[in-house]
């Protein structure tokens, strides 16, 4: 989906997103939004994703205008991409979760201490 694309819709229309990001043009789509072509748009995938998602941004700016301007806008809903939740997957993230209580309790391991922190790294 480019600009051409966009100026053929119907004003206002609402736009989901949940396949692959390269699918639509993001510098289109902020145009759109911003004229009012498209009047909503909801996103769990993103053009040039793999920069920011999966990855701890807590301690750091997003510098990217076009990411940071679809957060900005309430006319946006833009989620995480949930493909990677298979069994396994959801399994491994359950494991890790209860070694981590269990280093935490029997053996007092936490902060900087703690092997899977999540702290910033200049922080340690």
């Amino acid at each position: 989906i480019n600009a051409d694309a966009v100026l053929k819709m119907k004003d206002g229309v609402l736009l989901i997103n949940t396949a692959r990001g390269g699918l639509i043009d993001t510098k289109a789509l902020i145009l759109g939004l911003q004229s009012g072509k498209i009047g909503g748009v909801g996103l769990d995938v993103l053009e040039n994703e793999a920069d920011y998602f999966f990855q701890d941004w807590s301690a750091k700016a997003i510098e990217d205008p076009e990411l940071t301007s679809l957060l900005g806008n309430n006319r946006v809903v833009l989620t995480a991409h949930q493909a990677f939740f298979t069994k396994e997957a959801v399994s491994k993230i359950v494991d890790t979760t209860l070694d981590n209580i269990k280093m935490w309790k029997n053996d007092g391991l936490e902060g900087l201490e703690h092997p899977n922190n999540c702290l910033p790294s200049r922080m340690v």
